[in-house]
């Protein structure tokens, strides 16, 4: 072997003892920063805005993997822990889903009962009513005798909405109607399902059965103060 052959062995030799050196330095500094940063954990972020109430998925999150130092004690780990629950307050994409974002449905209490009504879609703010929310339900009915007005009634304050079904196709109920099934105008409806006390579902039941419309007015979360008596009964006379 000459010399220029035994230059090319020892350059080659330090190649790859500099290419040991620089792996083992860059497996160093790996160790040294999962020794920093510790093990990881499952957590769940939304994928996409959820609205107050509504209830949550499985499918509206995705798994990422978060440092456990940094993690929060109230980060949801397991879906399960969610499964069957409504978001409290608005939730935006994004966040980390953490246990005080979600409660249970809500329940009815020891004298209430269920009771549901279809609700006209195109009133606009059945779509936006969730399980958890507070509406005030109205009820418009015409005067009894021909000289009478009509009138609207507040027929329950802050009703408990427990459920929301999905868009139904509907014909129309007017009495005044007479074309035949086949040209009569359909509506899209939501079946809305209230906790109310006895004398409430009478009162909603009543209204669904007699009254002209029925409409939902959504409540503001955290607002539950009873309507005045004096307020609970408009007519078009009252305003003049």
């Amino acid at each position: 072997m000459n010399s220029r052959q035994r230059r090319g062995v020892i350059l080659l030799l330090l190649s790859v003892l500099c290419a040991l050196g620089a792996f083992v330095g860059v497996l160093s500094v790996i160790r040294n920063v999962e020794s920093k940063v510790g093990p990881e954990r499952t957590a769940y972020r939304l994928k996409a805005d959820v609205a107050a109430y509504q209830a949550l998925d499985p499918g509206q999150f995705e798994k990422v993997e978060i440092p456990e130092r940094w993690l929060p004690s109230t980060a949801v780990t397991d879906l399960a822990r969610v499964r069957g629950k409504i978001a409290v307050t608005p939730l935006h994409k994004g966040s980390l889903l953490q246990d005080d974002m979600a409660v249970d449905r809500p329940a009815l209490k020891p004298g209430q009962q269920e009771i549901a009504i279809m609700i006209d879609a195109a009133t606009g703010v059945a779509g936006k009513i969730n399980p958890g929310a507070r509406v005030n339900i109205y009820a418009t009915f015409e005067g009894k005798r021909s000289q009478d007005r009509p009138v609207s009634k507040v027929i329950v304050a802050n009703a408990l909405v427990i459920d929301r079904g999905k868009l139904t196709p509907l014909e129309s109920k007017d009495p005044g109607d007479t074309r035949s099934s086949s040209t009569r105008r359909a509506t899209d409806a939501v079946p809305i399902t209230f906790a109310l006390s006895t004398q409430d579902a009478q009162r909603v039941a009543y209204a669904e059965s007699f009254a002209t419309h029925v409409r939902l007015a959504l409540v503001a979360p955290g607002t539950e103060a009873d309507i005045p008596p004096a307020e609970r009964t408009y007519t078009l006379d009252g305003d003049k």
